[in-house]
């Protein structure tokens, strides 16, 4: 099983255990519902909380099961949601660390969450040519909004728990713990608190969901979105599943989305996609080294040339906050080297990609030099010489 189950006095835990980011494979999803089923038979567990273990609460679909017939095998992600939503004992999920995809559909499915600061929470199927196909575009909407939820939906992009928890109205999370650490604890002791209060427990799917600009504000959407997708089916595919979550019951909303989301895993852009994505994984490995192989750390590097390339190479290691002693055969070749990496880093803090502290740090990290003999102890030299 990738899916741990202990009992804590009067409430249950259920933790995915499947290294890297807990992805929801097919042993994963029966240990889930294994797990839910002996708490609910134990009449001595009062609640239950669902967490990941190591770095993530789970970071979706297991890229592994990707086209297997394990893919889609029972319980599938969809059953498994239901089968949270249909427990008569509170569920809890415990988020920290990383929540995407599957993995906050998961969570949206459990009755309360709380989550650690600097979780990063995002639904990016559609980088996969893909929508969300497990109700993330009908219940993400229920509980940050229309607008917030459509603009996670269409980017992709995470977002950390602090600020969605900050959003008005918001109902994603019940409660935001002390840190990642503390995150389980907390949760248990929240599941053991509404347990003692009794009453109706709650569901996403049975929140309103609405804007009140109605279908105006979704043509508006839909001619940005358009405008910036140009030949991508899935951007547009996610704004008309959020329009439905708004227009349609939801059991209505989550048939058509799964009809689109099924659409879009046979079109010839999300193939590209995903085969994209997996290729990338896969020129990051190297066949015949093993996962074991000891690594050498690399505290310092020093790179010889303050040219363009140089440049380029030291600011990719000061961006990782890896100190570089950068070096050339003359000061002034030197102090052009080290103003073309100011300039660069200060266009980033004029467009607001870069705060200001952090151009400093980074700069901080940079040393020069015009002599080979402060980059012996260094644990990486590149050469970046105009040849």
């Amino acid at each position: 099983m990738t899916a741990e189950y202990k009992v804590h006095g009067d409430v249950a835990v259920i933790t995915m255990s499947n290294p890297p980011v807990n992805g929801l494979g097919y042993a994963t999803r029966v240990g889930i519902t294994d797990g839910l089923a002996k708490a609910l038979a134990d009449s001595a567990v009062k609640a239950v909380v669902i967490t990941g273990a190591g770095k993530a609460f789970s970071g979706g679909a297991d890229i592994k099961e990707f086209g297997s017939p394990k893919a889609l095998a029972e319980p599938n992600l969809l059953s498994v949601i239901l089968a949270l939503e249909a427990s008569t004992k509170p569920l809890v999920a415990a988020i920290h660390s990383v929540c995407m995809g599957g993995g906050l559909e998961l969570a949206l499915g459990c009755h309360y969450r709380v989550t650690a600061p600097g979780t990063n929470v995002a639904l990016p199927e559609v980088k996969l040519g893909l929508i969300p196909g497990a109700g993330g575009t009908q219940r993400l909407p229920r509980v940050l909004g229309v607008e917030a939820a459509l603009n996670m939906i269409v980017s992709g992009e995470p977002v950390k728990s602090e600020r969605l928890a900050g959003l008005p109205g918001q109902k994603l999370f019940d409660k935001m713990a002390g840190s990642a650490e503390s995150v389980l604890e907390e949760a248990i002791a929240f599941a053991r608190d509404v347990a003692a209060k009794g009453g109706d427990l709650p569901l996403v799917r049975n929140l309103p969901c609405r804007h009140p600009q109605g279908d105006a504000y979704f043509q508006f959407a839909k001619n940005m979105v358009g405008g910036m997708s140009k030949n991508y089916p899935a951007p547009l595919k996610c704004v008309e599943a959020v329009q439905a979550a708004t227009k349609m019951k939801f059991d209505d909303g989550m048939a058509f989305e799964r009809q689109n989301f099924i659409a879009l895993m046979f079109t010839p852009e999300s193939a590209a996609l995903r085969h994209l994505f997996m290729a990338e994984r896969a020129a990051g490995k190297i066949a015949d080294v093993p996962d074991d192989t000891p690594q050498r750390a690399i505290k310092t590097v020093g790179v010889i040339g303050a040219g363009t390339m140089g440049g380029g190479i030291s600011m990719n290691f000061l961006n990782a906050g890896i100190p570089v002693t950068m070096l050339e055969m003359k000061q002034d070749a030197l102090d052009r080297g080290v103003a073309t990496i100011r300039k660069n880093y200060e266009a980033q803090v004029k467009k607001g990609k870069l705060k200001a502290e952090k151009y400093e740090e980074r700069m901080a990290l940079l040393k020069t030099t015009l002599s080979y003999d402060d980059l012996k102890d260094c644990d990486l030299i590149i050469e970046a010489v105009f040849e």
